[in-house]
């Protein structure tokens, strides 16, 4: 028969899987984290995934907490930090910050620029332009992506003739 005492307690590998809107709270937190440098407020993730009330915000949290998914600091406002774990490791958003999505607008019309410029073009490298295309419609740049396809098709006229 198993010992009652240690069924219910959880050794920091076997943490427990997020619920989805835990998983949602966490990745509030993240990007809130990554964009400001400072963790939010339970009233800011309340309004950030249009929660209704705030003792909602703090029952997950504290249940995130419990579940060692992330930790708060005693006694200090805007103190939550993510644990890096497995779990937690794999929540990643196709959210970019504007300055990535600059650097990455620049490089596609840097090698679209490369292209026409050349005097033969490779159906290999055109391919891995249009691989960055669809790069920008993953992450949700869709008017970026829709403005370089005209040159593409440009590019792939010249190719085919």
């Amino acid at each position: 028969m198993a010992n009652p005492e240690t069924a219910n307690s959880a050794t920091p590998n076997d943490v427990i899987r997020p619920t989805k809107k835990q998983r949602e709270i966490l990745a509030f937190i993240s990007s809130f984290i990554a964009e400001h440098g400072y963790s939010p407020s339970y009233r800011e993730i309340m309004q950030g995934l249009n929660y209704t009330s705030v003792a909602t915000v703090a029952l997950h949290v504290n249940n995130l907490i419990k579940r060692g998914h992330i930790r708060k600091r005693d006694h200090s406002a805007r103190s939550l930090e993510v644990v890096d774990s497995p779990a937690t490791t794999a929540l990643k958003t196709n959210q970019i910050k504007p300055a990535d999505e600059k650097w990455l607008v620049g490089k596609v019309e840097q090698f679209i620029a490369e292209l026409e410029s050349a005097p033969g073009i490779q159906e290999a490298n055109l391919d891995q332009v249009y691989v960055l295309v669809g790069a920008l419609k993953v992450l949700g740049l869709d008017a970026a992506a829709q403005s370089f396809i005209p040159r593409l098709s440009e590019l792939k006229k010249r190719i085919q003739t």
